[in-house]
């Protein structure tokens, strides 16, 4: 199979770490969807990454859907990351969402500020501002004291958390979340010695 992607997505990283999670061998190929000269909108018509061509042709594409369809793909040395049912997938889902929409507001940010600057949306940022504070509060509160957001191991849950927080630290220095939530800084910090995590930062 093949992933079409961005180094520098962390919608993309997240499928990423699923597959290195899972051992799933796949071939990258870096296509950002800003670039002039991209072909995103020829797998995806939306053109966003990630998209995932499977080996029989057929398309996938949103972060979501592929990790889904990727930790189906279970290998015999490879852990389940979304429960099959139950509460327990209903929470890992959630928390997933929760993370993709803390992205999803650095990334309105992030292309407002890159709009000339008559035109940007103050307005607009503090909004999206607030998403992210209020997620960051959320995520720290609901993760407490435990060791992973979800059970006793690594889920989709964890993933796509640290996803969001290493996008923060690449992309929004500014937001000091490693000096308000030591709880979410333990959470990444383990996750960053991870093989998985290790390989897939986004390059400087």
């Amino acid at each position: 199979m093949k992933l079409i992607g961005s180094f520098t997505s962390p919608y993309v990283r997240k499928v990423r770490i699923v597959l290195a999670e899972k051992n799933i061998d796949y071939e990258f190929t870096n296509d950002p969807p800003f670039s002039p000269d991209t072909k995103v909108a020829q797998v995806n018509p939306l053109g966003k990454v990630p998209a995932l061509i499977l080996n029989d042709g057929f398309i996938l594409f949103d972060s979501r859907l592929l990790a889904e369809y990727l930790d189906e793909q279970s290998t015999a040395d490879s852990a389940r990351l979304i429960p099959a049912s139950g509460a327990e997938r209903l929470r890992v889902k959630r928390w997933e969402i929760l993370a993709d929409g803390i992205i999803d507001a650095c990334v309105a940010i992030y292309l407002e500020r890159k709009r000339p600057e008559a035109q940007r949306s103050q307005e607009w940022i503090e909004r999206q501002q607030k998403k992210i504070d209020q997620g960051l509060q959320a995520a720290a509160a609901d993760l407490g004291d435990q060791a992973w957001c979800e059970g006793a191991a690594m889920t989709l849950a964890d993933i796509a958390l640290g996803c969001a927080l290493g996008y923060l630290d690449i992309r929004f220095p500014e937001v000091k979340w490693r000096a308000t939530y030591p709880n979410l800084v333990q959470l990444a910090d383990k996750l960053a010695t991870r093989s998985s995590f290790k390989t897939t930062v986004a390059p400087n």
